[in-house]
């Protein structure tokens, strides 16, 4: 996968997709050898080179970012990477909105990394540079979401909107009434966010009108997975398995 926040990617070599790490930032646009450099060290600490990789697949809503892990597989791998979204990479599932093309990738591979996980009808919120939550039929469709800004975007606005006050990182605090800038700041992030994933599950369960599970995923899942009863359970690896999952239905395919 390749995000808005850092580009993760995924190798195979016979066992399926890997782990993913941070990489590059995307800002930086870096061109396929600059991540051909970084992947080849992150690969080298488990035994496997580059070009091991015979087969590859990449998710992205960064273009530059799409372009450049296209690169590194075709000049560093000797393989072409199917890209989510592309002509001829199927997903088998139905996309029930009325533009399917303009929903993000990384948003359909969480629906189907989701399903062959959770069953039933699904809320999946994911923590990215936007927070997502998209709504999954209890047969694995993809029947809409919603957009919320991201903790990191939110966090930029009130910084640069302020002056006075300081980049923060994102924790839980012990009380939410705080007595220091800081912690005020971190308690308006972490409730606040609590509060919007409250509120919107809340009405979208009764959209749905059906018994639905809600799965967290992202870069902060963890943090907050255990501060509401909203988030019924917390899948780290659910992108990954949905990518995998992807590649599996079109091995073969071209």
């Amino acid at each position: 996968m390749a995000g808005h926040d850092r580009c993760p990617a995924h190798q195979r070599r016979g066992r399926g997709p890997g782990p993913a790490a941070p990489g590059p930032r995307p800002e930086a646009r870096p061109p396929s050898g600059e991540y051909a450099v970084w992947l080849g060290q992150l690969l080298a600490q488990a035994g496997v080179r580059l070009a091991d990789i015979d087969e590859a697949i990449v998710s992205s809503v960064v273009p530059q970012g799409i372009d450049a892990l296209k690169s590194l597989c075709a000049d560093h791998c000797g393989c072409e990477a199917r890209v989510v979204g592309e002509p001829g990479v199927e997903l088998g599932i139905a996309v029930n909105v009325p533009r399917p093309e303009e929903v993000g990738a990384d948003r359909l591979v969480n629906t189907i990394g989701a399903h062959i996980r959770h069953p039933g009808a699904l809320v999946i919120l994911d923590f990215g540079t936007a927070t997502t939550f998209d709504s999954v039929s209890a047969e694995g469709a993809y029947e809409g979401g919603i957009i919320a800004p991201g903790i990191g975007l939110s966090l930029e606005a009130l910084h640069q909107a302020a002056a006075q006050l300081p980049r923060i990182a994102v924790k839980r605090p012990e009380e939410v009434i705080a007595k220091a800038t800081v912690p005020a700041m971190q308690s308006g992030i972490y409730w606040g966010y609590v509060g919007l994933i409250e509120g919107i599950v809340v009405r979208m369960k009764a959209e749905i009108a059906a018994p639905v599970t809600t799965v967290a995923t992202g870069g902060l899942a963890g943090l907050f997975g255990d501060a509401t009863d909203a988030i019924d359970a917390v899948d780290p690896d659910l992108t990954i398995r949905g990518l995998r999952e992807v590649h599996r239905r079109n091995r073969g395919r071209r």
